[in-house]
């Protein structure tokens, strides 16, 4: 395999032009998301996608309009120095300014033991993506049960059914009841509109996390990308 300079960004396309249906929120150019700040490397309120991932997307697009959606991304393509920015927030255990919003229940001294930060993040090679649904006859985002990057088990998309029948059951796994407890049968099935859409159109799905996807054939799957959004 040819190695790739992780500071080249030419095999990658902005997303507002490569896919024009979807709708950017850029969470970490904003302060609202789970650290509270702009996080470093989104200087700009743009998003990028390899261009393999990108055409995918389109696909993704066209699919889920046609079923009276558009697509809303939250991130896309995350630069290293960003990822740092969430290992550094991660370890300063006395911030803790959004826990009510994004980890009631987590607490932040088991964030890198449960997962939910890593020193290498599958954003950072550039075919990886956070979105949900957007109901265009409503004009408001689709009920999915949580909010995104919200830390815990209630995030799964095996949370209250099984995604591989798309079937709900109410049920979930553990004894202790979360916060917000159980999800509904028509949050159960938005979140599985949106995870069946994105593998028809070959991306694959996280377990920890309903709004998380990755393209199977990644083109970059051993580079970890540094260049900055601006």
């Amino acid at each position: 395999m040819t190695k790739v300079n992780p500071a080249n960004s030419s095999g990658f396309v902005e997303l507002s032009e490569a896919v024009p249906d979807v709708i950017l929120e850029p969470r970490y150019y904003f302060t609202y998301n789970f650290v509270g700040d702009r996080i470093a490397g989104y200087q700009a309120p743009r998003m990028f996608l390899t261009r393999q991932a990108a055409k995918a997307l389109r696909a993704v697009s066209d699919d889920v309009v046609k079923q009276g959606y558009r697509l809303k991304v939250y991130d896309a393509y995350r630069p290293q120095m960003a990822v740092d920015n969430f290992v550094a927030w991660a370890e300063n255990l006395g911030d803790k300014r959004m826990k009510e919003y994004f980890y009631p229940q987590v607490d932040k001294t088991r964030l890198f033991a449960d997962g939910y930060i890593d020193a290498k993040s599958g954003h950072s090679r550039g075919s990886t993506l956070d979105l949900m649904l957007f109901d265009m006859r409503t004009g408001k985002e689709v009920d999915m049960g949580n909010v995104f990057d919200h830390f815990g088990v209630e995030s799964h998309p095996d949370w209250c059914g099984n995604p591989e029948t798309g079937k709900y059951t109410g049920k979930y796994k553990g004894n202790k009841k979360p916060k917000n407890g159980q999800i509904n049968e028509v949050q159960f099935k938005n979140r599985m509109i949106l995870r069946e859409a994105m593998i028809r159109n070959d991306f694959k799905p996280l377990d920890t996390e309903w709004w998380h996807f990755t393209l199977k054939n990644e083109p970059y799957p051993d580079t970890y990308f540094m260049f900055p959004i601006q």
